[in-house]
């Protein structure tokens, strides 16, 4: 009998629970047989060999449901790394084309201001007035003087108003040139404050966009990460109550933990 119930022997192996439990029940029934019988001796061995196995298989299960509960922990911290990478690699690249989209935006709006600011110089030096100077009557009377005297052979007076009336030609074109691209330059600041609204207002709505993009990322990966803590603190619970249930029962209790994995990111948009 002692060598049937493995009295004397360890246990070879490493059977099952269901094995390791019917066996305890059997040793444990061997033991109060014996006992009734009066055969102490073998019911001290049957309780010495019950007590090095209830150790042995609460020291296993001990082990086991570490090592169970080890793994749980860190399948939810790879599915949360997962899920984080996915994250922001979508976010990433969803950055990266609005950057470039803006980016084109802002290339074509500034071609498109320097060729309007091409044509409407040429609009300017073309149209602004006075287009040609106006001479002063004392410069039209000069040319007069000078015409007549040419007229009169006397050509020596006439090269004098000449000089006369070549240097207040100079000085009144000098203040029509001067005068007129004041006017110019002033007309050109004027489109060009226009344009700079324009792109100024362009950039405003890139920026406002950003921002956008930015808080939405951020209220996405809070929401990523509640949902982490949930699991996690979910988890924790499952396994602390396993772990008592093991250390107030050693023998029957459970070891197993179910809870669910966070979701990846592209199953939670699918979902939603």
């Amino acid at each position: 009998m002692k060598n049937e119930l493995g009295l004397s022997a360890p246990m070879e192996g490493m059977p099952d629970e269901h094995a390791i439990q019917d066996f305890l029940e059997v040793l444990e029934k061997h033991r109060i047989d014996c006992e009734k019988q009066g055969k102490y001796e073998e019911a001290e061995l049957a309780r010495t060999r019950l007590e090095q196995l209830k150790q042995h298989e609460e020291s296993r299960r001990r082990d086991d449901l570490r090592t169970q509960q080890l793994a749980e922990r860190m399948g939810v911290e790879e599915a949360h790394m997962n899920e984080l990478s996915e994250f922001n690699e979508i976010w990433d690249r969803k950055s990266a084309e609005f950057e470039a989209h803006a980016a084109n935006l802002q290339n074509t709006l500034a071609e498109r201001h320097k060729q309007e600011h091409q044509a409407h110089m040429e609009k300017l030096r073309r149209e602004t007035e006075p287009r040609t100077p106006r001479w002063s009557k004392d410069l039209l009377n000069l040319r007069k003087i000078q015409e007549t005297l040419a007229k009169m052979k006397k050509y020596a007076e006439a090269e004098k108003t000449k000089v006369q009336a070549d240097k207040v030609e100079a000085q009144e074109h000098a203040m029509w040139k001067a005068k007129r691209e004041a006017r110019i330059a002033a007309l050109e600041e004027q489109f060009l404050h226009k344009q700079q609204l324009e792109m100024g207002g362009l950039m405003k709505r890139i920026q406002s966009g950003r921002e956008e993009q930015k808080q939405a990322r951020k209220a996405e990966l809070d929401r990523l990460l509640q949902r982490y803590h949930n699991v996690k603190t979910q988890l924790e619970c499952q396994q602390r109550i396993i772990q008592q249930r093991l250390e107030k029962y050693p023998i029957t209790a459970p070891s197993g933990t179910s809870v669910s994995r966070p979701a990846s990111a592209a199953t939670s948009r699918a979902q939603r």
